[in-house]
């Protein structure tokens, strides 16, 4: 399975394994993703909530062809079901991070609530690159977290950082050895987890007051939709399946 998925001690870990892609999410990988955050939602044994890849790789981005086979980017889109789910899950997200984080392999982390990573993992936003624009409200969320300048750095130069420089600016909570970092995130969890639930998803629901980050998703959907039909974004993408 593309993503693997199990329960322990009120933690849902899901697991990307897609290791020959690494772990490149595909709209399967999507449809799964949502389902089981929607699930999480509902359920009250669920308390938190963890995302990670392997200790090789958290995930190098969107499988670009599957991607562009995949329909309009509407509210039906699994990606953009995705991003709102992320968006507006009430419960505590923790995320490890090892390898690569790359495209919504790193803006998926601005909806995480702890983040964890190795200190050699790449994150990169190639979205200028690419001819197109940020997504997933990281054109908010990204600023925010780490100021305009930084952003803009990783934004709009298309920038990568290491894990150490993740750290320095903000978006990671903690450095952990690659062999490490799985384990120690989960019990992150774990101790999330075995906390009052109404005071920690309280606590989490007025630190996100406001309805300003799916505002901007949307937003960032139609010029995102508008580049990605572009001349330069078709010029990169017929460049990448070329070889």
């Amino acid at each position: 399975m593309s993503i693997k998925v199990s329960t322990e001690d009120g933690v849902l870990s899901l697991t990307l394994n897609r290791p020959d892609k690494k772990n490149a999410l595909n709209k399967q990988m999507y449809q799964q993703l949502v389902q089981q955050l929607q699930q999480a939602a509902q359920d009250d044994a669920v308390k938190v909530v963890l995302l990670q890849g392997s200790a090789e790789c958290f995930s190098s981005g969107n499988d670009l062809a599957d991607f562009l086979q995949s329909g309009e980017l509407n509210d039906t889109h699994p990606t953009v079901m995705f991003l709102y789910e992320m968006a507006k899950f009430p419960k505590p997200v923790v995320a490890a991070v090892a390898g690569l984080a790359i495209g919504i392999g790193t803006t998926v982390l601005l909806h995480c609530d702890l983040v964890y990573s190795t200190a050699d993992c790449r994150f990169q936003l190639p979205f200028t690159q690419l001819g197109l624009c940020p997504e997933a409200g990281s054109s908010l969320l990204l600023p925010l977290l780490i100021g305009h300048q930084r952003a803009s750095s990783l934004l709009l130069l298309s920038e990568a950082i290491d894990g150490n420089e993740a750290w320095r600016i903000g978006l990671v909570n903690q450095l952990v050895a690659k062999e490490e970092v799985l384990e120690f995130a989960l019990n992150k969890a774990r101790k999330l987890a075995a906390l009052p639930t109404d005071a920690v998803q309280s606590s989490k629901r007025l630190m996100k007051a406001g309805g300003a980050v799916q505002q901007t998703i949307a937003l960032e959907l139609v010029d995102f939709s508008r580049l990605l039909q572009g001349p330069d974004c078709q010029k990169v993408i017929q460049q990448f399946f070329r070889g």
